[in-house]
């Protein structure tokens, strides 16, 4: 499969449109679901995805074509996703800073979380960025460490490592902020 896919990759090097739009078709959904862990919001994941995939074909010269096409995907999705979440991470505090100063003359109340995957969701929002990217990739996305490693550009002992301590790390926020997801592991 690797080679059909170099030689699609090739072929969309040369300009052939049909090629590329093969490779879009084949990464699509990955590139659209760790765009979406990352973000959070789907507006916000097919922004970053259709960004990456433009990138990524600006860029095909530049690629180096003995390695796999998707964690080099992944690696600019990860990379626009993370730039996409600080632009609007910013905007948030905005309005959080208006919302406090003026809390008298509205009250907004945030929907409650009504099932375990959106809890865990947040929990694991609140590990640090190397922690999260981590989660995502390993576990929501399925890739093997060879793959989290080259997407993220490190060491494939260090995925092993950043994996431990992020799990680490999680169970001991579900311990401490989610102790309805803890319970709800002692139950199982």
């Amino acid at each position: 499969m690797e080679t059909a896919n170099s030689s699609e990759r090739k072929k969309a090097r040369n300009g052939e449109e049909a090629a590329w739009l093969q490779l879009v078709s084949q990464h699509q959904e990955v590139v659209f679901r760790l765009a979406y862990l990352i973000t959070g919001d789907t507006a916000d994941a097919d922004d970053v995805a259709q960004e990456a995939f433009i990138r990524a074909f600006l860029n095909l010269d530049r690629y180096d074509d003995n390695r796999p096409l998707r964690p080099w995907l992944l690696g600019i999705t990860s990379h626009l996703a993370r730039n996409k979440r600080r632009s609007i991470g910013r905007y948030w505090h905005a309005v959080q800073r208006f919302l406090q100063a003026h809390q008298d003359e509205a009250a907004v109340s945030l929907p409650p979380h009504q099932d375990d995957a959106a809890l865990l969701w947040q929990a694991v929002r609140n590990l640090p960025e190397t922690s999260r990217s981590v989660i995502y990739l390993r576990y929501f996305l399925g890739l093997s460490e060879l793959e989290t490693a080259e997407t993220l550009g490190i060491a494939h002992g260090t995925v092993k490592s950043r994996a431990y301590r992020a799990l680490k790390k999680l169970r001991l926020i579900i311990e401490n902020d989610f102790p309805e997801l803890a319970d709800e592991r002692s139950k199982a």
